[in-house]
């Protein structure tokens, strides 16, 4: 098995990935808190979905890979991390 902090880079860099794939997708955006809350909590929804699928549960959905779910996830608080330290600056 990998070392911890070989894992750590590996999975900083698939969400670094995401944000910039997010980035070319839909530019860099700016939401108010309340926008960005929705698209997070629908992410945390597509992590569920993925839990679910592994567990034999809940419906058929495209959100089945937990890992790239997880990854979503994280890739979406750190554009709100990102747009929080732009704001105090």
């Amino acid at each position: 098995m990998e070392n911890k902090h070989s894992l750590r880079n590996m999975v900083l860099e698939d969400i670094n990935q995401e944000r910039n794939r997010q980035d070319e997708k839909w530019g860099i955006q700016r939401h108010d808190l309340g926008t960005w809350l929705t698209i997070l909590v629908e992410e945390v929804g597509e992590v569920a979905q993925a839990m679910q699928t592994n567990k034999g549960w809940g419906k058929e959905t495209d959100a089945s890979n937990l890992y790239k779910e997880l990854i979503h996830v994280s890739a979406v608080s750190g554009a709100i991390a990102e747009q929080l330290l732009e704001e105090q600056t």
